[in-house]
């Protein structure tokens, strides 16, 4: 299947690639973006939500807001492990209600962790919209949740693992398929 690393299906360029088209994309289907914000989950939804920002300012000259959201306590495996679960901190420092939100993940699979996310939005407010943009969608939904925005979508196996490198957390850009 190729390196210990798996199979490359995602270079740099093809990362920034995505990120440019889904930039686009939000700006193309939100007319007004004084009234979009920009929401990472954490982890590698951050680094992602913080591009995709810088894209939409370069492009439309619009600064977007943008916060990062942790789901660890809204998950509904959270009681199911021995292990503590290591909270981190959800920074959204821009009104929720009324504003169109963009929640922003790596991959998106079961669609379990954008709903943990849904939910832990909604103590901050109750937003006009919240659209989807995922780096790799690879199906597999348990629940009914679709992505508004995919820089990839691809057809894995339970059995296969879709790891994201990005360079902020891990010293390059890249997405390969374990």
């Amino acid at each position: 299947m190729g390196s210990a690393e798996g199979k490359c299906i995602m270079t740099a360029s093809a990362v920034k690639r995505a990120l440019r088209k889904i930039s686009s994309e939000i700006a193309s289907r939100n007319e007004d973006l004084e009234n979009v914000g920009i929401v990472g989950i954490r982890t590698r939804g951050e680094p992602l939500a913080r591009r995709l920002a810088a894209l939409v300012a370069e492009a439309e000259g619009v600064e977007l807001p943008v916060g990062v959201l942790d789901i660890t306590l809204y998950r509904d495996d959270v009681g199911l492990s021995y292990t503590q679960p290591v909270v981190g901190p959800t920074e959204i420092d821009f009104p929720v209600t009324d504003r169109v939100i963009v929640l922003v993940d790596d991959v998106l699979s079961t669609g379990r962790t954008t709903r943990a996310a849904l939910d832990a939005i909604m103590d901050f407010g109750r937003p006009a919209a919240i659209q989807l943009a995922v780096l790799v969608d690879r199906g597999l939904r348990e629940l009914p949740i679709v992505a508004d925005y995919a820089g990839r979508t691809i057809e894995t196996t339970r059995g296969q693992l879709v790891r994201v490198s990005l360079e902020e957390t891990d010293g390059k850009d890249s997405v390969h398929l374990l």
